[in-house]
């Protein structure tokens, strides 16, 4: 009988498939937030956040129950250009004394095949929150040299500056931002 039993729990528990949690790999730098702007219709400001945290869960055989959450802090905005990141950062652009940080939190995962995948959710920034879509692509998976379990992913989503009450102060190219977005998470 206490055969039996164990074999039937073992039997539902790899029924069940569980999404794995994941943390974005921010200390090993292998994550990355960057930003690309039209300057006055000229030439492209190309820029990044320095710091950030995030987790998620994944499984890759149902990848529609994925959760994602990313904190930014908007302080660590750097374009390499330091007077250029000041007025960024000035209640001219981000406001960065009032909003810290911008925070997305994941609405829906849509498995569009072939490892691409459609991710919805609620970005949070200058004060304002709105829903956007970002297009990804998961890189690979699998075993790090260190004994742990990586998931990696890349994608890109287009903001437009009005919607989050940032001004449009660099001309009319230059109305919306691209975020490109690559995140390795360790599995926990």
């Amino acid at each position: 009988m206490k055969k039996t039993a164990l074999a039937a729990a073992a039997l539902l528990l790899s029924c069940n498939t569980f999404a794995a949690e994941y943390v974005v790999d921010t200390k090993g730098a292998h994550a990355s937030i960057n930003f690309k702007i039209p300057h006055l219709g000229y030439s492209m400001l190309l820029g990044r956040f320095n710091q950030f945290t995030g987790f998620f869960s994944y499984d890759a055989n149902k990848p529609e129950a994925s959760k994602i959450s990313v904190t930014v802090d908007t302080e660590s905005l750097d374009s390499n250009h330091a007077e250029r990141d000041k007025h960024l950062r000035s209640d001219d652009f981000l406001d960065t004394k009032l909003y810290p940080e911008a925070t997305f939190t994941s609405t829906s995962v849509r498995d569009l095949g072939n490892d691409k995948l459609q991710v919805v959710g609620d970005l949070t920034l200058h004060g304002a929150t709105k829903s956007i879509t970002i297009d990804a692509v998961k890189i690979g998976e699998g075993k790090d040299p260190w004994g742990g379990y990586r998931v990696g992913f890349s994608g890109t989503t287009t903001l437009k500056l009005t919607d989050f009450g940032i001004p449009e102060r660099l001309g009319p190219a230059s109305t919306e931002v691209e975020l490109d977005l690559h995140i390795e998470g360790i599995r926990q």
